[in-house]
């Protein structure tokens, strides 16, 4: 018997996701993965061709209700110079009873707002609730998701903004203010953009740290979302140090984060510096923040159920809304 399944575009899929529901489904997803209910690996990772791309596979498995699939995703730097995103991936869904295919989909929005919306779960539980002071280092597509997503969570008043070139801060300047209530503004300096701020996101493609730990005021708040290889630093190394540090998956974290990789190589700290996953945090196993003045980082990796469970969510919304189109392999 043929299989059937439903192709999906980026704009069909982006339709069917709204960020608020995101959020809420990765919360969910996150204590899920952390309490044992689902199977996934770390990644299997390739390292490709003479610009050093690369090529990750994540599968995963979540029980009662089955959900099953994995994501093939890629970062090649010179894409943009192609006309193509440097990061692409593509979702397959399959019956979690039969391994049937049921949906191939576009996963490079997906992994832009599921990155965002667990970002934003990490603020949830861990930044101050009077949080409204955001600094982000980056202007890609995940700063533009992570302002979206944070301005649901905290009540933001004051956004900055800071990457390496002048026209891109800009850009994202003009782009994006009207979408959230907060003020956004372009800073000259990294500097001047995270002194002072509540919460610190870096989402940039620097293979060495982008903020100091002095810039980083007592209280706060950092999410880490770029330097996802052993060799890569996306923070100085003390303020790893001296954080509250928690992360999606310790196995991956110890495995994968060049930030806590390097760390407790170079004897800073042990893997014992992880207080603890944040799945732990959002089912309150685990403390995400002890007092008010604690500085604490959220280390992102991205994981494998996070994309699982929104393509999921993704495909019964599109069955419902007759969104796609069906094919036969």
């Amino acid at each position: 018997m043929p299989q059937r399944f439903r192709l999906l575009t980026e704009a069909q899929v982006a339709s069917l996701l709204p960020m608020a529901d995101l959020i809420t489904a990765m919360e969910a997803a996150l204590m899920r993965f952390s309490s044992g209910d689902v199977l996934q690996p770390v990644r299997s990772v390739l390292t490709v061709g003479p610009q050093q791309a690369y090529f990750g596979l994540m599968p995963a498995y979540v029980a009662d209700p089955g959900q099953l699939g994995a994501k093939i995703v890629t970062v090649f730097g010179d894409n943009a110079a192609k006309g193509l995103p440097s990061h692409l991936a593509t979702i397959l869904l399959l019956d979690a009873d039969t391994g049937a295919l049921v949906a191939l989909m576009d996963g490079r929005y997906i992994t832009e707002a599921r990155t965002a919306a667990v970002s934003a779960v990490s603020a949830r539980h861990m930044a101050r609730a009077e949080a409204a002071t955001l600094a982000i280092l980056g202007t890609g597509v995940q700063a533009r998701s992570h302002l979206e997503a944070l301005a649901l969570v905290r009540p933001l008043r004051d956004v900055r903004v800071w990457s390496p070139k002048a026209p891109s801060r800009e850009r994202f300047v003009a782009d994006m203010t009207g979408h959230v209530a907060a003020k956004i503004a372009a800073t000259d300096s990294a500097e001047a953009a995270v002194r002072g701020a509540d919460i610190v996101v870096l989402v940039t493609s620097s293979p060495t740290p982008v903020v100091d730990d002095a810039w980083v005021a007592p209280g706060a708040h950092v999410i880490s979302v770029g330097a996802c290889r052993p060799t890569q630093r996306e923070m100085a190394p003390a303020l790893v140090a001296r954080a509250r540090l928690v992360v999606d998956s310790r196995a991956a974290a110890l495995v994968e984060s060049g930030d806590i990789v390097q760390g407790i190589r170079e004897g800073r700290f042990t893997d014992a510096h992880v207080a603890g996953e944040l799945g732990e945090v959002a089912a309150g196993r685990v403390p995400g923040r002890r007092d008010a003045a604690e500085v604490t980082i959220f280390k992102s990796l991205g994981m494998a159920v996070e994309d699982v469970v929104a393509a999921d969510l993704v495909y019964r919304r599109a069955q419902v809304a007759g969104a796609g189109t069906e094919l036969v392999l």
